[in-house]
């Protein structure tokens, strides 16, 4: 796997995926406190509710369950003194599917977070990760 970060101006840069995607990003700066993306560390956030919705919707399809959307909401802390790794992520869940099987959401949950989502992995070394979900059955409406 390759990237590339390229410094713009200021606190700006653009990251470069290996397969070409671009993303701005950086942290505030100025008198108006401007920021032109998401920081680095948020981008570590959302790659990891990414990683884990990505598994949770692969795990769902495969058991042939009706999944329609998932929705990951984050919240974290990070340490005060530098480095200012992660200490607590909670990760909120929102499934929504017609019928959907509440006791297969949660394995798909339980298996993203304990064995296949890598960010969690890594981001277990500091930060304690905790996940809830609900699940929504599109059916009944």
């Amino acid at each position: 796997m390759k990237a590339r970060v390229k410094w713009v101006e200021d606190r700006t840069f653009v990251g470069e995926s290996g397969s070409g995607h671009k993303v701005v990003l950086g942290t505030a700066f100025g008198e108006e406190g401007r920021t032109p993306g998401p920081s680095p560390m948020e981008l570590v956030l959302i790659g990891t509710g990414g990683c884990s919705a990505y598994d949770v919707v692969h795990i769902l399809e495969k058991g042939r369950e009706p999944v329609e959307d998932c929705v990951v909401e984050l919240d974290a802390d990070r340490a005060e003194t530098e480095p200012r790794v992660f200490t607590r992520i909670h990760m909120h869940f929102i499934v929504k599917g017609r019928g959907l099987a509440v006791n297969k959401v949660e394995r798909a949950i339980s298996l993203s977070i304990e064995k296949y989502c890598s960010a969690s992995a890594m981001l277990a070394k500091t930060a304690t990760i905790t996940h809830d979900f609900e699940v929504v059955d599109t059916s009944a409406g």
